[in-house]
């Protein structure tokens, strides 16, 4: 990600997750953002989507309810050109696995939803540039929610948690009224422009170096 950048010495970037949770059809879509407090100390008063970094707990827990094999086998195909993929196959359906189970955690615990694993989709990977004092190689999922599922406002890290028309977000990033980081800009652009089935399968490369 790009947050404002500053010269500090390389580190290297932690694993994070991001879900992209999408509702309505094209082109008409909308999406569940958050608005960044002030606060942080990374990506402040940026819109995004919930996400954050992969924890210990995660690579736990993909360990003991395992993902089943049919989908974290397609999973895998999609993420075999990051950084993951780089360490045999045993190594990238075990990393899959995790980030799945991150991206479940971090869902439910910032907005109260909990999506079934099969509801998440490999859609884009993005890594954070050299020369930040934080540094991600996130992983982003889009996610078609059931009508059932209300998400809510539930993370310290945001101001707010809402809906909002895909257009209308990057109509006021246009118009100054909102910030967004340059892949939250680059992923809505994409959906804005779709125009058919977004849960197929896709053929992901890393956005920016290790």
């Amino acid at each position: 990600m790009t947050p404002g950048h500053s010269t500090v010495p390389s580190v290297m970037p932690q694993l994070a997750v991001s879900v992209l949770m999408l509702r309505g059809k094209v082109p008409d879509l909308e999406i569940f953002i958050q608005n960044r407090t002030l606060t942080m100390d990374f990506a402040a008063g940026m819109v995004v989507f919930p996400g954050g970094r992969v924890d210990e707990v995660d690579r736990v827990a993909s360990r003991n309810r395992p993902v089943p094999p049919d989908l974290l086998e397609r999973q895998a195909q999609c993420w075999a050109e990051t950084s993951i993929g780089g360490g045999g196959r045993t190594n990238l359906l075990a990393a899959s696995a995790v980030l799945l189970t991150a991206a479940v955690r971090e869902v439910e615990e910032e907005t109260g939803v909990l999506l079934p694993v099969r509801e998440l989709n490999p859609w884009a990977n993005w890594i954070t540039p050299t020369g930040y004092g934080k540094r991600f190689d996130t992983f982003f999922f889009l996610a078609l929610p059931a009508a059932s599922l209300d998400p809510q406002h539930r993370t310290t890290e945001a101001d707010s948690s809402h809906w909002a028309p895909v257009r209308e977000i990057l109509r006021g990033a246009a118009e100054d009224r909102l910030k967004l980081m340059r892949p939250t800009a680059s992923l809505l652009q994409e959906l804005a422009g779709s125009t058919g089935d977004l849960t197929g399968k896709r053929r992901i490369l890393p956005v920016g170096r290790l």
